[in-house]
């Protein structure tokens, strides 16, 4: 690595060359339930060159759209969120579990593969006309990056697009074939 300006070092891997980061992914088989194998992404962010990778890919999809709020959904979209509204200038919004945000707010209930959940984001987080990206760790199903969009348009946010560190085959994408969907590894 080299020494850079705004994050310290410049990226030495080829734009959009991320298979290597797959590597960096633990696979635990039938976790949280039966039948689930889950991408367990600890690796990857211990390792300081492939998080600083995995967060430089995923901001460099959206750089020169002007954005204005990065969602992160709960928990691990916090860790990836947070770097990336950091480098592209951007406000941070938490889309958090039920009952886990302490001011005025607005829900929207969602399936996963493995059950159902409630997202919840602050009815101030998104000023109608911002734009917005969504943030995740994995689109799998597309139910949790959906509510969370559902949630930032109710707002009247300006969905920009959506990222990911990495993507399942369960329909995800094309559950959300109405927007600029990106992610580094597809599995």
């Amino acid at each position: 690595m080299t020494r850079n300006g705004d994050f310290g070092y410049t990226i030495e891997h080829h734009m959009n060359d991320y298979a290597y980061l797959r590597e960096k992914i633990r696979e635990v088989q039938n976790y949280p339930t039966p039948g689930v194998n889950f991408k367990d992404i600890a690796p990857l962010l211990e390792d300081t060159g492939a998080f600083r990778d995995a967060i430089r890919g995923i901001t460099d999809f959206f750089k020169g759209k002007k954005i204005d709020k990065v969602i992160g959904i709960e928990s691990r979209g916090f860790l990836l969120a947070s770097s990336t509204a950091y480098l592209l200038g951007a406000g941070l919004v938490m889309v958090r579990k039920k009952d886990k945000l302490p001011f005025k707010k607005i829900t929207r209930a969602h399936s996963l593969e493995y059950g159902k959940g409630i997202l919840e984001i602050h009815i101030d987080s998104v000023l109608p006309g911002e734009k917005v990206i969504v943030i995740d760790d994995v689109l799998a199903t597309g139910g949790t990056a959906e509510a969370a969009i559902k949630l930032a348009e109710t707002l009247k946010g300006e969905i920009v697009g959506a990222g990911f560190l990495l993507e399942l085959p369960l329909g995800g994408r094309e559950k959300l074939s109405r927007y600029d969907v990106r992610s580094l590894i597809r599995y």
